[in-house]
């Protein structure tokens, strides 16, 4: 947070000089508040910036197993251009190197861990244990130390969402 604080600072200074050295070249002919204009136009320029480069630094940051199965674009009124391009605020990923699959009932079961990483003022990351029941197309959260399955929350997948795909077609 810190960094990307200074980065802003810097971006509005960098802008700054730049509406500066144009006021001289034009001999002073352009206004005087082309300077702080323009740094505004940068520090905001960075902003959006970052923002939209968000997830790919992110995944940048994973591991090679890591598979992103879902990403969630949203729309803020105070960042009107996010209705014409909306901005990743989170993301889920699976680790392949530590799925676990397993035969029962003469069902191809697949046990794995889904993080969900969530832009907000400092990054969050949330992990849940599920159970994939590839043949059913069914999955429940394994809850507690003994990752039992919560029948209570059992959902429905359709063979076309990544997560399907990455659990059940590969493995």
């Amino acid at each position: 947070m810190i960094w990307q604080l200074i980065a802003v600072i810097f971006a509005g200074l960098g802008a700054a000089g730049i509406g500066l050295i144009l006021r001289q070249l034009s001999g002073k002919r352009l206004p005087r508040w082309i300077v702080p204009a323009l740094a505004g136009v940068g520090m905001i320029s960075y902003q959006i910036y970052y923002e939209y480069s968000w997830l790919a630094s992110k995944q940048q940051q994973l591991p090679d197993s890591a598979e992103v199965v879902d990403v969630k674009y949203d729309s803020m009124f105070w960042r009107p251009w996010t209705y014409f391009f909306p901005l990743p605020v989170a993301f889920e990923v699976i680790d392949r190197d530590h799925l676990r699959t397993t035969e029962a009932n003469g069902q191809h079961m697949v046990e794995f861990i889904l993080y969900r990483f969530e832009k907000q003022v400092t990054d969050r990351v949330t992990h849940q244990a599920y159970l994939m029941n590839c043949g059913e197309r069914e999955w429940v959260p394994l809850v507690g130390d003994e990752r039992q399955p919560d029948a209570s929350a059992l959902h429905d997948i359709g063979t076309d969402t990544p997560l399907y795909q990455v659990l059940c077609e590969t493995s």
